[in-house]
């Protein structure tokens, strides 16, 4: 179940979110759901999840201009989690730095 993670988002917003609120982010495969998230969560951190919400984003249309011509192309899409934890409960991403 832990192969629907791809990896933790850590940006500023997301950790004043895990110190103030208790709510953790993460890139996810675009075909996990909500149930299968919170059960890769729990599993691999062992947590007791409260509340899943996701984001799908689409990717952006990019184009440059090189010597051959234009290039044009997009980025990749993405699946974003936000993963509320009951009351007492965190996740420490730096302990394995």
């Amino acid at each position: 179940m832990s192969t629907q993670l791809i990896k933790p988002l850590i940006t500023e917003k997301m950790t004043v979110q895990g110190d103030k609120l208790n709510r953790y982010g993460f890139t996810v495969r675009p075909e996990a759901n909500k149930l299968e998230i919170k059960q890769a969560v729990e599993a691999m951190y062992g947590v007791k999840v409260e509340k899943v919400n996701t984001m799908n984003y689409r990717g952006k249309n990019k184009s440059r201009y090189t010597k051959t011509g234009l290039l044009a192309g997009r980025t990749v899409h993405r699946k974003k989690a936000v993963v509320t934890l009951a009351k007492g409960e965190q996740i420490d991403f730096y302990s394995n730095i």
